[in-house]
């Protein structure tokens, strides 16, 4: 599982991994938009009817969503709520928490519904949760290779204060 704090480096091939589940989830669920965010509220992928949306605030608004619905969880003694839903009049979103730490968005309308989005978002969360679990490891390998390589690894704080001082 992701800590909160970490961060992940985006490979091309885990991109690319995720943007086949997400589009495949699109089709699969009849919705809208599919997008997911980091629970920083950084945009990592979208896919659908996206062209008249502000993915970057939906995304930010998102994770203030889910930091929002955390603190509740927390005064009633849950940990998290990993499921959100909100019912408008022509469109629906359904949030919900992959590996603790990635938010996936479904927006969808009359031509779908919440069971049959959630079905699908079970399936697919399992499938999406592998990628950012790939993801982790290969950002945990790299780091460890480029810590040791990196010419900047014997750098310290001290160092750089002294050559702006």
């Amino acid at each position: 599982m992701l800590g909160s704090q970490s961060s992940l480096v985006m490979y091309d091939e885990e991109y690319q991994r995720i943007m086949v589940l997400i589009q495949k989830l699109l089709r699969e669920s009849n919705a809208k938009v599919i997008f997911l965010v980091d629970k920083n509220g950084q945009l990592i992928a979208a896919t659908g009817e996206t062209e008249h949306l502000d993915t970057t605030s939906l995304a930010s608004l998102t994770a203030g969503n889910i930091a929002a619905t955390g603190g509740l969880a927390k005064l009633i003694g849950e940990k998290e709520f990993s499921i959100l839903f909100h019912e408008g009049e022509k469109d629906n979103i359904h949030i919900s928490i992959i590996g603790g730490r990635v938010i996936l968005v479904i927006i969808f309308d009359e031509r779908s519904s919440l069971g049959l989005v959630r079905l699908r978002v079970k399936k697919a969360s399992e499938e999406l949760g592998g990628v950012f679990e790939d993801l982790v490891q290969k950002t945990v390998i790299h780091s460890e290779k480029v810590g040791s390589d990196s010419p900047f690894a014997e750098i310290t704080d001290d160092d750089i204060d002294n050559l702006f001082n």
